[in-house]
């Protein structure tokens, strides 16, 4: 059974599918999936993030809305670009999860691809402390993604 944060990103996906840009209401969105508004954050700031390849920019007050916009880069180079700018000289293992996903989702790297990646920037293989572990993932990724531009 899914959780109640796959259900939301599905829905907001499902709808994204028809427009690259939507306006949805934190509250309106909570009470349709019975759940609070908090819920509705997290699955915005998890599951919508730049390095999944969406804008998420948020208006507050009585007429408040959240606009989440899927970027659309011109090719599969431009994307992969864009995610190596996103990475500073340190990146967290969900970030470069994220990273990895975006590039499965938009079938710039196969399924294969996505797990070799995947298994490379593991924490449990790059045997380090927290500092010098998310050092080197950023390294290894960025190093991946430059050579994938030069194989497409």
């Amino acid at each position: 059974m899914r959780n109640i944060s796959d259900v939301i990103e599905k829905y907001i996906k499902e709808i994204l599918n028809s427009s690259d840009t939507i306006r949805l209401k934190r509250n309106e969105l909570a009470e349709k999936f019975q759940c609070v508004p908090s819920q509705i954050n997290y699955v915005l700031k998890t599951r919508f993030s730049i390095e999944r390849g969406y804008v998420v920019e948020s208006k507050r007050g009585g007429g408040g809305y959240i606009r989440v916009v899927k970027v659309q880069p011109v090719t599969d180079a431009d994307l992969i670009d864009e995610m190596i700018h996103l990475i500073d000289y340190q990146v967290s293992e969900n970030m470069a999860d994220s990273i990895i996903v975006h590039l499965l989702e938009e079938e710039v790297i196969n399924e294969r691809e996505a797990r070799l990646m995947l298994s490379a920037i593991d924490r449990g293989v790059i045997e380090a402390d927290v500092p010098a572990r998310d050092e080197m993932r950023a390294n290894i990724l960025k190093a991946m993604l430059q050579s994938l531009t030069y194989t497409r």
